[in-house]
C-alpha cells in the first residue's frame, strides 16, 4: 500500500490517542519504517501489523480499528488531501457510489503503482444500492464499511450499511447493501 495509508493510520492514532500511544504501537508492531512517504508504495504487511497492534494496544477489536480508519480516511485524509477528487465523485451519496467504479482510475494518475480494489454497483433503487468490493487484499470488509459510513457522513445522509455477501462465507467478493 502507499505510504499515505500508513501516514493516515498514524494521524488517526495521534489525533485520538496521542503521540505516546502511536510510538508504542509503532514499536510493538516491529515495523521498521520511520517515515512513510505518501507517494511511495510499501509492503502491505506493514499496514496489517500497524492495525493489528493498534487493536492490541488500544484494547479494541480489530474490526473497530478498521471501521474507524475507513471513516477517517474519507472524512480527513480524503477530504483534506484529495478534496477535488472527492468533490468530483458526485453531488450526493448515490451519485458518488454510482461513480465509485471509476474513482480509482483518477487516483491511479497520482499513484501509478497502485493496486486498487474494484467496485461495481448493482440493484440500484431510489433508496438503496449494492456495492460490490473486489480486492486481492484479505480482511478489509469492516474497513470498507467504515469508508461507506464516512461517505454517508460526508454527504450528511443517514444510512444503513449491511454486509450481505463475504469472502468469509465462500463468496469471491464482498457485497454491501447501502440504504438511505
Amino acid at each position: 500500500m502507499y505510504g499515505i495509508i500508513n501516514r493516515a493510520i498514524e494521524d488517526l492514532i495521534v489525533e485520538n490517542y496521542g503521540r505516546t500511544t502511536w510510538d508504542e504501537i509503532k514499536m510493538k508492531s516491529n515495523v521498521e519504517v520511520d517515515l512513510y512517504l505518501s507517494n511511495e508504495p510499501y509492503d502491505d504487511d506493514d499496514t496489517y501489523k500497524l492495525a493489528i497492534t493498534a487493536s492490541e494496544v488500544l484494547k479494541i477489536p480489530l474490526g473497530d480499528v478498521l471501521f474507524a480508519f475507513g471513516e477517517y480516511w474519507v472524512l480527513k485524509t480524503g477530504k483534506e488531501k484529495y478534496g477535488y477528487l472527492m468533490d468530483a465523485g458526485g453531488a450526493n451519496l448515490k451519485e458518488f457510489l454510482v461513480n465509485l467504479p471509476n474513482f480509482h482510475n483518477r487516483i491511479m494518475l497520482l499513484f501509478p503503482k497502485l493496486m486498487p480494489p474494484e467496485f461495481k454497483i448493482s440493484d440500484q433503487k431510489e433508496d438503496s444500492l449494492n456495492v460490490h468490493y473486489y480486492s486481492t487484499r484479505q480482511g478489509l470488509a469492516t474497513f470498507v464499511i467504515g469508508l461507506l459510513s464516512g461517505l454517508s457522513k460526508m454527504y450528511s445522509v443517514e444510512t444503513k450499511i449491511e454486509l450481505i455477501e463475504s469472502r468469509d462465507n465462500g463468496h469471491d467478493h464482498e457485497v454491501y447493501k447501502v440504504s438511505w
